[in-house]
């Protein structure tokens, strides 16, 4: 299998370069349709904070694409207008190249992540994204109880970066985290206990009327994030 992903974060500091990517976000999104070797995009606004948070962070938009060949994908970053544009506008971007290990749910109706059939064994990296579309009926419950669900996000330990991501403020959140390895991911994920105080309650409530999973390898970093270039002796510095 030769398909792939990109997630690409970029960076908006003045405030008529956040007016004008809000815009996109809002707008028709033509340029971003019917790409030669896309498979599935969403372009995204993003939270204030690491995960799943309700007030927006204006200056902070992703990308997330999925690929039938690495070649479409640098096709696309390299030369599209639009990708230039973005990178015009933008203070900064960093782009994250992966390979899926596993997914497990829905995203608009479909999974769109083929799973990876045997992973670099030695690349440590991973990813996750999780993604929920959160009922109307549950929205006061769950803000009520996710921010105290992901405090220790930011301190724990063998986490480079993360960031929440959405469609619609309140209703279709998303995150993305990028850890050192796998059993950061896992002590995270299965030791912290907001976090499975989470997943718990996401089973008693059912809060979510879709929901996805999704673990990765990444295997390339292009571009900085608030000026540095994430750590990671596996990541690639450029295109």
């Amino acid at each position: 299998m030769n398909q792939i992903s990109t997630i690409s974060f970029l960076r908006f500091d003045s405030l008529s370069a956040r007016a004008w990517a809000f815009a996109r976000i809002a707008g028709p999104q033509r340029d971003l349709k019917a790409i030669p070797g896309q498979t599935f995009y969403k372009l995204m606004g993003s939270g204030r904070g690491s995960g799943f948070r309700p007030l927006p962070d204006w200056s902070v938009y992703s990308l997330l694409q999925v690929w039938e060949t690495e070649e479409a994908a640098e096709h696309f970053l390299a030369r599209s207008t639009a990708m230039r544009r973005y990178r015009e506008v933008a203070a900064e971007s960093l782009t994250v190249f992966l390979r899926t290990l596993r997914a497990n749910g829905a995203w608009s109706g479909r999974n769109p992540f083929l799973p990876l059939v045997a992973p670099d064994p030695a690349n440590p990296l991973r990813a996750v994204i999780t993604r929920a579309t959160i009922k109307t009926s549950c929205l006061k419950k769950f803000w009520s109880y996710v921010p105290f669900s992901e405090q220790h996000l930011d301190s724990s330990p063998g986490l480079i970066f993360a960031k929440g991501i959405g469609e619609a403020p309140l209703v279709n959140m998303a995150t993305f985290s990028l850890w050192e390895n796998e059993e950061a991911l896992r002590d995270y994920a299965y030791k912290d206990e907001g976090h499975l105080g989470a997943i718990k309650r996401t089973r008693d409530y059912n809060w979510y009327s879709e929901e996805l999973f999704s673990r990765f390898q990444p295997y390339r970093i292009v571009g900085t994030w608030q000026g540095i270039r994430l750590p990671g002796s596996l990541v690639a510095t450029s295109a």
